[in-house]
């Protein structure tokens, strides 16, 4: 397993003071203990543990988690990333059964699942993506689903398979403005991922799209990178605060106050996005059984607007 090398290594006397909003509920109580039960069991891999999310507690303790396919070794090497990088192992055939049993147990109304980067796989892994789709939509009839993919390298084929399993939302983060994508996505393109989302949109697919702030981006870089995605289709944008998994990562250089994210949020219903999340904590999975809800988001907004 690979080694990522230390980034822009900051020293301690120069490194930002993590803010009081940023403060995060321990993971307790039953439902916590038993998605935990269920997560084991199945040998399931999950990105809340592989990618430190803070949430993590407040969504096990709601009975939820998100699910990560094809292993947790990624073939790339993001700066912001937790999850490991290297050579990951063969392709499991039958995760796609064992995550969508984990979600009939779970009886959750609403699924997400992701996957790490499987670059040297012809396919991109896009085939499990398109048999555990299945899988979970044969079982959990009931249940709406999230995929956060890939970018499968921009290859039409393997972004069709998702197209073709129709989830109810398909996501693909942008992570950062265009000018630091190259130093915060070492391997990903942002012009790519920006047609990746447009394919997804002319397929007929519900879709969405997340930003990290406290990288070094200006306001005009953020706000830029929300028209982007909106000239490509995207209904749903989630944006929330970068935080440093381990000091082999990219550093924060600034943390965002709630009422910068507020301003966004203003923003990108101004600029006609059907949902947008916007807060220190948020996450792409982050409150997502709301998301797939069309006009749900810009619907309250409106709501709200009146009401001042």
């Amino acid at each position: 397993m690979q080694e990522l090398p230390i980034i822009n290594t900051v020293p301690e006397t120069a490194k930002v003071k993590k803010p009081n909003w940023l403060r995060v509920k321990l993971p307790t109580g039953e439902n916590y203990k038993h998605v935990r039960g269920l997560v084991d069991t199945h040998k399931l891999h999950t990105i809340c543990e592989s990618g430190n999310c803070p949430n993590m507690g407040e969504c096990w303790g709601e009975g939820t988690a998100t699910f990560m396919i094809l292993g947790n070794v990624c073939t790339r090497s993001c700066g912001f990333c937790a999850v490991a990088t290297g050579r990951p192992e063969a392709v499991d055939w039958d995760e796609p059964q064992r995550v969508a049993e984990a979600i009939y147990l779970m009886q959750v109304k609403h699924a997400v699942v992701t996957s790490v980067d499987r670059d040297e796989l012809k396919d991109g892994g896009s085939i499990i993506w398109y048999n555990t789709i299945k899988a979970i939509k044969a079982l959990n009839p009931e249940t709406t689903l999230e995929t956060l993919v890939p970018d499968f390298k921009g290859q039409q084929e393997n972004i069709q398979r998702i197209v073709e399993a129709a989830p109810e939302v398909v996501s693909h983060n942008i992570e950062t403005v265009e000018r630091l994508t190259r130093q915060v996505r070492i391997q990903a393109k942002y012009r790519r991922s920006m047609d990746v989302l447009k394919v997804l949109k002319e397929g007929g697919m519900r879709t969405k799209s997340g930003i990290m702030l406290g990288l070094g981006e200006t306001k005009e870089e953020v706000l830029q990178t929300m028209k982007d995605l909106r000239n490509s289709g995207v209904d749903v944008v989630t944006i929330g605060q970068y935080l440093q998994p381990t000091r082999k990562h990219l550093p924060v250089i600034r943390f965002v106050h709630p009422d910068e994210f507020a301003e966004y949020r203003e923003a990108g219903y101004e600029m006609g996005f059907d949902y947008v999340e916007s807060g220190p904590l948020v996450r792409s999975s982050y409150h997502s059984d709301k998301h797939v809800i069309p006009g749900y988001g810009i619907s309250t907004w409106k709501l709200q607007k009146a009401m001042v």
